[in-house]
């Protein structure tokens, strides 16, 4: 369970690095670039170590298609980018591979 957590964990801190890349304004905004590098060295280190129990392939799905799903959420609430039928659907495509792949992973 602790390893599910240190990637839920690498998820958060994946989606407030690549969100801080936003708001450094290509990096030169002294804080937020700070920030990027410092969430990105902590999601790598949190999910290295969750790799140790989760399979690879299962993990960096999990890892990158909420991600992805997370910042096009946060990208359409916070920085007001537009939202197409189109857009909504994919976010929903994501979420429902990062299922199948935890369900295909069930040991029988």
């Amino acid at each position: 369970m602790q390893h599910w957590i240190l990637l839920a964990t690498a998820i958060v801190l994946e989606v407030a690095g690549t969100t801080s890349m936003k708001l450094s304004d290509g990096l030169s905004r002294l804080m937020p670039s700070v920030l990027v590098f410092v969430f990105y060295a902590a999601s790598f280190v949190a999910f290295s170590i969750a790799l140790k129990r989760i399979e690879v392939s299962v993990a960096y799905a999990i890892w990158a298609g909420i991600g992805t799903a997370a910042i096009a959420i946060i990208g359409i609430l916070y920085f007001r980018e537009s939202v197409t039928t189109v857009k909504l659907l994919s976010i929903v495509l994501i979420v429902a591979g990062v299922v199948g792949l935890n369900l295909g992973d069930v040991r029988h």
